[in-house]
């Protein structure tokens, strides 16, 4: 089981518009990082109360 906490790795979502990390998550790290996920997120932004793109970032 302690394998499978380490595939995986803490990441902050950063609103691409106003720099706020608004949100935090976990993703799979082991064999690379998906495309998809390094794209980003549509999520919602409570500054700007719309959806904005969320780019990952690595503290």
């Amino acid at each position: 089981m302690a394998k499978r906490a380490m595939d995986r790795e803490w990441v902050w979502l950063v609103c691409t518009e106003n720099g706020d990390m608004n949100y935090r998550t976990n993703i799979r790290v082991k064999g690379g990082i998906i495309e998809r996920v390094k794209e980003g997120y549509m999520k919602y932004s409570p500054k700007l109360m719309k959806h904005t793109l969320h780019k990952i970032k690595r503290k």
